[in-house]
């Protein structure tokens, strides 16, 4: 007589109702929470973790969805944060074209850097009218000289007649009659360091050579009513053909 088995154990051969064919062994009970023996040689059953050194399964690597990996995109962050000189080049030429195009569009067509030439005959009226001292004009200058300033104001000791030119050459020079007493005229437009450098022969007049400021020079013509003066950093052949150009 067998002893008895307890109730929860299954029989190796259970004998199977009459007509019906034998029943496999069964397996043990699922979610019993009693994990599955390891194989006796110690490899790793299909679609388990594979153990770490730290004893958890090695956790699966994720990639981005952009279908990059972490070396792609700091690759990517890389050549945006670093252009080339190449690059740099090409976005300053994108600047400086159209700043070149606009100042060559001022200066061709607007008479850009050009200097703004005057009409002098109402400054040389209002002195005639004011008859302050005689007033002569020049005569015969060439199409080079353009007249670019030109005023008459009286002052405390008398009045002043000043017309600016710009000479063939691109240089300054101004021609100055003032009834002003020229004790005080000629340090005003000279500076006090302006000094007498000797006569200046032009058609019989009394010019006398002077210093003027920094590289200027000038031409005084000293007369009773009136003081003449051609200064300026023109050269002195061209101060010269101003002066002598006086009618």
């Amino acid at each position: 007589m067998e002893p008895a088995q307890p109730a929860d154990r299954v029989p190796a051969d259970p004998t199977p109702p009459d007509g019906q064919p034998p029943l496999p062994p069964a397996a043990g009970p699922v979610g019993d929470g009693v994990p599955a023996a390891a194989p006796a040689d110690g490899s790793v059953p299909a679609g388990a973790a594979e153990p770490v050194a730290g004893g958890g399964a090695e956790p699966a690597l994720v990639a981005p969805a952009d279908g990059r990996t972490a070396t792609d995109g700091g690759r990517v962050a890389k050549a945006r944060s670093e252009r080339s000189p190449k690059d740099m080049a090409l976005s300053l030429l994108v600047l400086l074209v159209p700043i070149a195009l606009l100042l060559a569009f001022y200066r061709g067509f607007l008479g850009g850097e050009q200097p703004t030439v005057v009409d002098a005959g109402p400054a040389y009226e209002q002195a005639r009218a004011a008859n302050a001292f005689p007033v002569t004009e020049p005569s015969g200058l060439g199409s080079g000289w353009r007249t670019v300033s030109a005023s008459f104001r009286t002052v405390d000791d008398g009045a002043n007649l000043r017309v600016g030119y710009l000479t063939p050459e691109g240089r300054g020079a101004q021609l100055v009659q003032s009834n002003v007493p020229p004790e005080r005229l000629l340090p005003a437009e000279l500076t006090a360091a302006g000094q007498p450098q000797g006569p200046a022969d032009l058609g019989g007049a009394s010019w006398q050579r002077y210093t003027g400021r920094g590289n200027e020079q000038a031409l005084v013509l000293l007369e009773p009513n009136r003081t003449v003066i051609v200064v300026g950093d023109a050269r002195d052949n061209e101060l010269r053909e101003l002066a002598g150009a006086l009618r």
